[in-house]
């Protein structure tokens, strides 16, 4: 057994990174720097007997999703020490979506989301973790996962219907009278 394990998992790794960075270059550094502190670390994995639910790979990939987890919550509170290429001054305006920016999608209003609940929302939802998993991975209880879920899909939801349209026409309400109690008088 070694780090080439891990190679089967580096797909939804990068999945993973790319949902929680919103960017394809970010997300390969995350990537790169996970892959680097499980090599360096490699020695701490303990693989798991097969459960019912799962196999010795999914105990590395929960293993995986977690360092990355670590390493992504320690890049975004330590200090940005570097320049975007795009602070340079460049003008956008070569850019055919440019104007584009304002429509909301599902990974616009993903991005719009706090850290936390977008890390639950792709790890149970699109990384298909259980909740016991996602719970082992972020470090918190399956409860905590239940109800950050609950939050970010309903937050989801009130994101994804500010860009519906909306009827000009309100719908009429009908008033109904309620029914005096009978208490068998």
């Amino acid at each position: 057994m070694g780090v080439e394990q891990a190679l089967p998992h580096i797909p939804r790794l990068r999945r993973y990174a790319r949902l929680l960075t919103g960017n394809r270059e970010r997300a390969d550094d995350l990537l790169q720097d996970t892959l680097e502190r499980a090599c360096r670390k490699w020695s701490l994995w303990q693989p798991q007997l097969p459960g019912p639910q799962g196999s010795i790979g999914s105990g590395l990939r929960g293993w995986l999703l977690s360092m990355m987890h670590n390493v992504f919550v320690n890049q975004v509170r330590a200090p940005p020490n570097e320049t975007a290429l795009d602070d340079f001054g460049e003008d956008a305006a070569h850019e055919p979506f440019a104007h584009t920016a304002d429509r909301l999608d599902l990974q616009a209003a993903l991005l719009q989301l706090s850290p936390g609940l977008r890390e639950i929302i792709l790890l149970v939802c699109i990384e298909e973790c259980s909740y016991a998993e996602a719970a082992q991975v972020l470090g918190v209880p399956v409860g905590t996962i239940m109800s950050r879920l609950s939050r970010a899909r309903e937050k989801l939801r009130e994101l994804m219907d500010e860009t519906a349209p909306r009827s000009t026409v309100e719908p009429t309400l009908k008033l109904v009278k309620a029914r005096p109690a009978d208490h068998g008088l």
